[in-house]
């Protein structure tokens, strides 16, 4: 690939913008629906252990990705970073992995989307339309989600500064409903009710541990529209790491704040664990739908700035020959790439169709897919460091052996939890299969398209 360096995108993103952007990526609907779960398996102290251990160790890799975004900000992110520090083959796997992860989230959000409406406007159902692998697909469900995706589409067509306003709008309304639950905690909340600290057993902090990673990803949404930040190329490196660690202490807080709500008995009862902490900390129903909306928002802003991710690193891979050029195309007006929006849009109007069960075989595959992305950044990062030890790094890590290789290891740990013989494994066939036909697809695409890049 030929590093091209003239100006393509419109650079029109600030710090502000950029941290929302990242931190919306990675607060979606969990927050909201799995408080519970957390405090449950973990305790209330477990939780904040959990969280803490896991945001350290996607800290630890998301430097590497400081130090890359800042010495290379071209849109693509891992793309540009494995292409020229491990090659093409690397580089594609890295990409195709991370690109499996970007579209299932947004696929994800389509169907998550009516479930959370659905809490605020119970008679949003109209009737089910089939069953897909034993969950109902409801019309009133396709038509909100499939609705929002075309919504969602459209803003990101019309450019990146119509998408970041919307993303600041929805972040706004999550800042809301979270203030409401940590100030209803902090004025009426006890820590007597935040007993047990650690679940027993205590080998429950691991089953959260090991979720943390899939709730973090979003952050690297960051390098992928890099060429579209308007800021010194250090300063988008540092904003990286600080966007990690604000989303990390969003959800301790929060689960704290609902572990002080509720005795656990009645925690453990609850469906909708958040809302239900709102709705008892202030002694009102409103509050509870307010925390469920700011919900909602997360939801689309972590599907927006997916969408965003998701399209450029389309426009990387067709940059670099490596599927149809014509998801390199710019909009002659707006400076996106429209073609790889309106396909992550159209599939996503889509998704409603097939139900809950599938999407969530997606999302889960698409978790591994990423922690695979995860693995070969530190490699290019530490390759890099060795073949290019020149190169302008605005943004330099210290000890960058140590942080290269703990970066390596602790993806490698990550995997591990999605093999089989762990609490977290993906399930055979569907999850698998998933993958493995993901894996096909992306090996035929680089044989044709690498045999046309040589001339045969």
């Amino acid at each position: 690939m030929v590093e091209n360096t003239a100006p393509r995108f419109r650079k029109v993103l600030k710090n502000r913008d950029a941290i929302m952007l990242a931190f919306g990526a990675m607060i979606g609907w969990s927050w909201v629906l799995m408080t519970g779960f957390w405090v449950e398996t973990a305790g209330s102290l477990g939780t904040l252990i959990a969280f803490a251990a896991g945001g350290l160790a996607i800290a630890l890799i998301g430097l590497t990705y400081s130090e890359l975004v800042a010495a290379m900000p071209r849109a693509g992110g891992e793309h540009v970073y494995t292409h020229r520090g491990l090659g093409p083959g690397w580089s594609f796997c890295c990409t195709w992995a991370l690109l499996l992860a970007y579209v299932n989230v947004c696929l994800f959000e389509a169907v998550a989307l009516p479930t959370a409406v659905e809490y605020l406007a119970p008679g949003i159902r109209i009737g089910t339309v089939w069953t897909m692998f034993g969950a109902d697909v409801d019309l009133g469900f396709i038509l909100i989600g499939s609705g929002a995706a075309a919504f969602i589409t459209v803003i990101n067509v019309l450019g990146i500064k119509p998408a970041a306003r919307f993303q600041a709008a929805a972040f706004a309304l999550i800042m809301l409903a979270g203030a409401l639950l940590l100030i209803g905690a902090v004025s009426f909340g006890s820590m007597d009710n935040a007993t047990p600290l650690l679940a027993t057993p205590a080998t429950g902090i691991l089953s959260v541990l090991i979720m943390v990673p899939a709730l973090l990803v979003g952050f690297d949404v960051i390098p992928q529209s890099a060429e579209e930040i308007n800021l010194p190329p250090g300063r988008i490196g540092m904003l990286l790491v600080i966007s990690v660690f604000l989303a990390v202490a969003w959800y301790a807080l929060v689960s704290l704040a609902v572990a002080s709500a509720m005795p656990s008995e009645q925690l453990i009862a609850s469906t909708m664990a958040t809302g239900d902490a709102a709705t008892t900390l202030w002694g009102n129903s409103s509050a509870g739908a307010l925390l469920v909306l700011g919900g909602v928002a997360g939801i689309l802003t972590s599907w927006n700035a997916f969408v965003i991710g998701g399209s450029r690193v389309l426009f990387a891979l067709a940059e670099s020959g490596q599927i149809p050029a014509m998801f390199a195309r710019l909009h002659p007006k707006y400076q996106t790439p429209y073609i790889g929006i309106i396909a992550i849009g159209v599939l996503s109007c889509l998704a409603p169709l097939f139900g809950r069960t599938v999407l969530v075989w997606l999302i889960n595959a698409g978790s591994f897919a990423t922690i695979i992305a995860y693995l070969f950044v530190p490699l290019a990062f530490l390759a890099l460091r060795r073949k290019e030890p020149e190169l302008a790094r605005p943004f330099r890590v210290r000890y960058p052996r140590l942080v290269g290789i703990g970066g390596f290891l602790l993806a490698l740990a990550l995997i591990g939890a999605y093999l089989p013989g762990s609490p977290s494994a993906l399930s055979w066939p569907h999850e698998w299969m998933t993958i493995t036909i993901w894996t096909v697809v992306g090996i035929i695409a680089y044989w044709y398209y690498g045999r046309r890049g040589r001339g045969h």
